[in-house]
């Protein structure tokens, strides 16, 4: 499957350069005190896009007016032009959408409560149907003027990544020519709240793989690709997904299993389908949460695997856990990595103390840099749940197999 145009907005940036420029000089500015309260009244920092940066939906059905489908819409400006044109290739009919999500328009409801609480009704501009996960891709759908099969998916943090697996499947079945395929999520109280119990939020900056970590930060973001079974003759950068693997641990609810088992047996299968031994991986895009069982688990299973010896890094130090949008965010990295011409890769940060009681890491920092263009780099999503999902992209001029087959 190729995916051939990127259309992204987060604490990054607003559009594919801005994201690039700022990951790999390792900029946090982004990642800001948060201006929803917690209950307990704790100030915490999170992965936050500038209100000014998103589009009015005022022209759209009220239902589908909400933060969440403005930050959708934000990431496909960059797509309007490619999806016009596949439209005029394939047919409306012919085009789906698979969205990866875990808020939708819960931060609506939300406010809708409140005006509940306080005056005894909801408001006029409220709609039930903006909290429900399919809504993303019911907007999308509309807003792009498509008629394919379209439906969200919703597995916790990694629902997008499992978004990409998902439209695969669509091309490979033949029920699509081209899906529009991605995540997004939105900050909300009731996620932040919900960590917050969970006793996972960092005190400060996220700092992943640090022996001072102390848990993560949230974030918010949207991130698309147009998806195919081959290259689009108007896409300059492509990049292929060429293995992908999922597995459930079957753990726990929330924790991860300590030896990251449910892990490697996703990255084992996204490898096999591949056909790629661990030492052509040139990147790994970690989960990296910044909790102390998520990063050792990771640790340990990656060094399991020997895939150990290739530069990684955590971008959520960068964005935020953006939740249901990490998988096709950080996926969005990697192709990033992948057109990029001069060997950068998205930077680590971190206080810089790596922890020594879990499996060593070669964290870039701002002296690393590929001696030759990225061919192929790993992406991780581990979930709630025990949902575990990896993905391995590939330049799309590398030679070699692109099986679409699942595994």
């Amino acid at each position: 499957m190729y995916l051939n145009h990127l259309g992204v907005i987060c604490a990054l940036g607003n559009n594919p350069h801005e994201v690039w420029q700022n990951a790999v000089r390792g900029s946090q500015l982004g990642m800001q005190t948060s201006n929803f309260p917690l209950v307990d009244g704790t100030p915490i920092i999170v992965g936050q896009v500038a209100d000014e940066q998103l589009p009015s939906l005022a022209a759209m059905p009220p239902n589908y007016q909400t933060r969440n489908n403005q930050l959708a819409a934000a990431a496909l400006t960059d797509l309007r032009s490619a999806i016009e044109n596949c439209k005029a290739q394939f047919g409306a009919e012919r085009v789906a959408v698979i969205v990866g999500t875990s808020t939708s328009g819960i931060a609506e409801g939300e406010q809708a409560l409140k005006h509940y609480t306080e005056q005894q009704k909801l408001p006029d501009s409220f709609h039930y149907s903006m909290q429900e996960m399919a809504a993303p891709a019911d907007f999308i759908a509309q807003y792009c003027g498509v008629s394919g099969p379209r439906y969200s998916i919703s597995i916790a943090c990694s629902s997008s990544a499992r978004a990409l697996m998902s439209a695969r499947e669509i091309l490979t079945s033949g029920l699509a020519d081209a899906v529009i395929v991605g995540g997004v999520d939105s900050l909300c109280r009731l996620t932040l709240n919900g960590f917050r119990a969970l006793e996972s939020t960092s005190a400060g900056l996220c700092q992943p793989f640090s022996k001072q970590r102390d848990g993560i930060n949230i974030g918010e973001a949207a991130a698309f690709f147009i998806a195919t079974r081959e290259p689009l003759a108007d896409a300059a950068d492509q990049i292929c997904l060429r293995g992908a693997g999922h597995a459930s641990d079957a753990y726990h609810m929330t924790a991860p299993e300590p030896h990251g088992r449910g892990a490697q047996l996703a990255i084992s299968a996204a490898l096999r389908q591949a056909n790629l031994a661990p030492q052509a991986i040139d990147y790994i895009n970690l989960h990296g949460t910044g909790t102390p069982l998520n990063d050792a688990m990771e640790a340990s299973a990656l060094a399991s695997l020997e895939l150990n010896h290739a530069f990684a890094s955590s971008t959520k130090p960068l964005t935020g856990h953006t939740l249901g949008a990490a998988g096709a965010l950080e996926a969005a990295l990697c192709w990033l990595t992948l057109n990029a011409t001069e060997g950068q890769l998205p930077m680590h940060c971190y206080d810089g103390v790596y922890d020594d009681a879990i499996e060593k890491l070669p964290l870039v920092t701002s002296d690393s840099k590929l001696e030759h263009r990225a061919q192929h780099c790993l992406s991780n999503s581990f979930a709630f749940g025990g949902n575990n999902v990896a993905l391995i992209f590939s330049r799309s001029d590398v030679g070699g197999t692109t099986n679409d087959s699942t595994d």
